[in-house]
């Protein structure tokens, strides 16, 4: 939502994107703005999956708030674990293809061919500039101080699923559909 809100170039979406080029999490009251006006959208009557929001207690407060007012519940919220020396090591390794935006990484999924993208054949790869260490430690301890409350806030209310991130993708996506069905 909230790289869409840039894309669309609104008043909310440039004051998203100034904040989320240094790497640094969006105000609360700027992502309720996005979310609820996501939510009001047509597309979301019948369900949506809401992925990296709320990010803290009071985004939780708020999303609970907003959905008293539209007579639905929260279902349930799933949490991907993993140790932070492999998430660093997974989001550093990460590079686009400048021309199709095919997504590899390093580590797990380089090219089949070295530096010839497997989807169009561009040999023109870039990082993205949240993807480097510093940009991540900075993420990490914003998770730790703001997100991470979200663990028990949730789990109290019987709400969480806690997921292995560290698996393989398949594991994950088999995890993830059990948990969601």
């Amino acid at each position: 939502m909230l790289r869409s809100a840039v894309e669309a170039d609104t008043e909310i979406g440039r004051r998203a994107a100034s904040i989320m080029s240094r790497g640094a999490l969006v105000p609360d009251e700027v992502v309720q703005k996005i979310v609820a006006l996501r939510l009001g959208l047509e597309d979301c009557a019948r369900g949506y999956i809401l992925d990296g929001f709320p990010r803290t207690v009071a985004q939780a407060d708020a999303l609970e708030q907003m959905l008293e007012r539209a007579d639905q519940a929260l279902d349930q919220v799933i949490e991907f674990t993993i140790s932070e020396d492999e998430l660093v090591r997974r989001i550093t390794g990460r590079y686009v293809c400048t021309k199709c935006d095919a997504v590899y990484n390093e580590h797990s999924k380089p090219t089949q061919r070295n530096n010839i993208c497997d989807v169009c054949g561009g040999t023109s790869f870039r990082r993205r500039e949240d993807d480097r260490a510093e940009t991540v430690a900075e993420r990490m301890a914003a998770y730790r101080a703001e997100t991470a409350p979200l663990v028990p806030y949730y789990g109290s209310r019987g709400l969480l699923t806690q997921i292995d991130g560290s698996q393989s993708t398949v594991k994950v996506t088999t995890a993830l559909l059990g948990a969601l069905s």
